[in-house]
């Protein structure tokens, strides 16, 4: 009888346990924010004003408040999308390209991704999608909320040392957070 409770309970756990995974996978989607950004083309020029822009964008991203949610960094952009797509422009003139970007926000699929041990499965994810020019290019994409746009190294691996820093970063602005407010 002893067995058969113990049985029954384990298999409850694990039933149990599938399906608060399934739930936190389905929480994780709607928890997070992508940063997508497509190529004009793939020349070489093309490929690096990409990497300026996605570098001009997470700058101008990195001195806004620190959002909490990822609905929160959505209405951040959307209120602030002319600003967005002026630093994405300025960032195209100084690369010397003569086409312009468009923004948009919406959900896009995207491939399964391993950040630091976390995984994000391949799906639909809200992303805010930049287009430079004619957008047939290679693309470059990233985790803007939680802030995870780590740049990785050629081989798609990110270095632990980076990642811990991250981590580092993110408890001291939560644990600063916490000591002002209370």
């Amino acid at each position: 009888m002893r067995y058969k409770m113990v049985l029954w309970l384990t298999l409850a756990l694990m039933l149990g346990g599938a399906v608060a995974f399934a739930a936190d996978a389905q929480m994780g989607q709607a928890d997070i924010l992508r940063l997508h950004v497509i190529a004009n083309s793939d020349s070489v020029e093309d490929q690096a004003a990409k990497l300026r822009v996605r570098d001009a964008i997470l700058a101008y991203e990195a001195v806004r408040p620190d959002a909490l949610s990822a609905q929160a960094a959505r209405q951040a952009i959307l209120a602030d999308g002319p600003g967005l797509l002026a630093v994405v422009e300025q960032s195209l003139r100084e690369s010397g390209m003569s086409y312009g970007a468009r923004l948009a926000l919406g959900r896009y699929d995207f491939p399964e991704r391993d950040y630091g041990g976390a995984l994000y499965p391949a799906g639909e994810y809200t992303a805010l999608r930049v287009v430079l020019g004619e957008g047939a290019g290679q693309n470059w994409w990233c985790v803007l909320f939680p802030p995870l746009c780590i740049l990785e190294l050629p081989d798609g691996e990110i270095e632990d040392e980076e990642m811990q820093s991250l981590i580092l970063k993110l408890w001291k602005e939560g644990k600063n957070k916490d000591d002002s407010d209370g």
